[in-house]
């Protein structure tokens, strides 16, 4: 399959699930109904230029990544429409370097060393180090933050600018995580609905808090949390991330707001109480939420785009896309915060951006497929097919289209994400510390507080280190 979850940890799992191996799979054409082809190629001759004035038209593209979201390889995938427009409007085809996640890294400097670099890979870990070891290049010679198509995206951009360079496409926001639960499990408990709840303005950490403690009961081998990123999720719905950029773009810790040690403290607790699976480790009862649909887990944090998996693979899971079991909701807010659902944004999945190789061979064709998918993400008509294909083919019901609207909106209009995907191996150590060592801690886990106390200087002494890198990076490139 195609899409993949933006967990770093989780991506292996996926691939185990979904059957992506490292064996050559071969690409199959799959149509759009003659309607839908007319409408998206009469809109893009709106806001794309004819293809005689386009340069890369009639040309191949090569990417390379641990998943391809542009081509199809089985009848039961949607067609990705701005691939599509690419293919049909452009003459356009991609040639999919497949590779494992955790090998990508090696896989670039491999195809970059033998002479042969790809064009664009998934922005995921690239940035700043991508730009400052010279992986990457800057977009700004083919991409114009300030023309319409792409004008929405420019704040975020500039959070992977250096020196007033851009290096990353920043495609769309798509929520990192979100709250996942069967509604059957939900009423059988007695609990409220989450989504209910949000759209009344009452999901927040205490309810949710409850239910957990409620529900959660080892000798009955339930627990209210499984899997990786509900470790994160706290400090994600605060609206703060553990390493941040000022507003002169350094590298700054955040480890001291208050709102980030709540968003722990909380977490702290809910360990303290059993509320996890595989407690002091990283263990799932299964893959990614066995469990939520025969009742011994409640809530599983994950990326929407895992719906967008086969309707078996979900069913399996979680419950009964046909008669409505799957829902989800944004993450809870905090109630001693500034009332607002943040939703962290993922750039670092195949959706949401991609990088421009160094000596890129085909940067005019890469560029042109980045504004083909950018098109697709903020035209109405495309909007409705894309829509019309997750009903029909994953049986997503209007539930769920309205609140994945929602979600969207929350990522764009109040958006927090962690930057620093690609860092120096002592600052990621240390960070790695503080993002996972309260879920590690086993029966006694660490406090913030304490982990403060043990990491703050190394921390600090990474960062600085870490700035010096940029200014020095900078200084050359001028």
């Amino acid at each position: 399959m195609k899409r993949f979850a933006a967990i770093a940890l989780a991506l292996l799992l996926i691939v185990a699930l979904v059957g992506c191996g490292s064996n050559k799979r071969q690409p199959i054409q799959l149509t759009l109904s003659t309607e839908d082809s007319e409408a998206i190629l009469k809109a893009a001759g709106v806001r794309l230029p004819d293809k005689s004035e386009a340069a890369g038209a009639d040309s191949t593209v090569k990417w390379l990544g641990w998943g391809d979201p542009f081509q199809n390889y089985d009848d039961d995938e949607i067609v990705n429409t701005g691939f599509w427009t690419f293919q049909e409007k452009y003459g356009g085809k991609l040639d999919y370097i497949e590779t494992d996640y955790f090998e990508c890294s090696n896989k670039l400097s491999e195809l970059i060393v033998g002479g042969t670099p790809p064009d664009i890979m998934t922005g995921g870990y690239s940035f700043p180090m991508g730009a400052i070891n010279g992986t990457i290049q800057s977009v700004d010679p083919w991409i114009d933050y300030d023309d319409p198509l792409w004008a929405p995206m420019k704040d975020l951009a500039d959070k992977f600018s250096l020196g007033g360079k851009h290096y990353y496409v920043c495609l769309e926001t798509t929520p990192s995580n979100v709250c996942v639960y069967n509604r059957r499990v939900i009423s059988e408990y007695g609990y409220d609905d989450p989504a209910d709840l949000y759209w009344n303005d009452e999901w927040t950490w205490d309810v949710f808090y409850d239910m957990c403690v409620d529900f959660s009961d080892p000798d009955e081998d339930r627990f209210a949390l499984d899997g990786y990123a509900f470790a994160g999720m706290f400090v994600e719905a605060t609206g703060k991330q553990i390493l941040d950029r000022d507003a002169d773009g350094n590298f700054i810790s955040s480890i001291g707001d208050p709102e980030i040690e709540r968003g722990q403290d909380y977490l702290y607790n809910l360990l303290k109480n059993d509320c996890t699976y595989g407690r002091g480790t990283w263990a799932l009862r299964g893959d990614f939420g066995e469990g939520m649909k025969t009742g011994k887990c409640l809530f599983y944090i994950i990326g929407e785009v895992f719906f967008t998996n086969t309707v078996e693979i979900v069913d399996s899971l979680w419950g009964s896309m046909e008669d409505g079991e799957v829902m989800f909701a944004p993450l809870p807010r905090d109630e001693a915060g500034d009332g607002i659902y943040y939703l962290t944004s993922s750039f670092n999945d195949i959706k949401g951006s991609m990088v421009l190789i160094e000596n890129a061979p085909n940067p005019d064709g890469a560029m042109l497929l980045a504004s083909c998918i950018r098109f697709k993400v903020i035209d109405p008509v495309v909007q409705q097919i894309d829509e019309k294909q997750l009903r029909t083919i994953y049986l997503w019901n209007d539930d769920m289209i309205e609140m994945s609207k929602e979600c969207q909106r929350l990522s764009m209009e109040h958006f927090s994400m962690g930057v620093g995907g690609s860092l120096p191996d002592g600052l990621q150590s240390v960070i790695s510390r503080f993002q996972d060592s309260i879920v590690r801690g086993g029966s006694n886990p660490s406090t913030w507080a304490q982990l403060k106390e043990a990491n703050s200087d190394s921390l600090d002494y990474y960062i600085e280190e870490l700035n010096n890198m940029v200014k020095d990076f900078v200084a050359g490139e001028g």
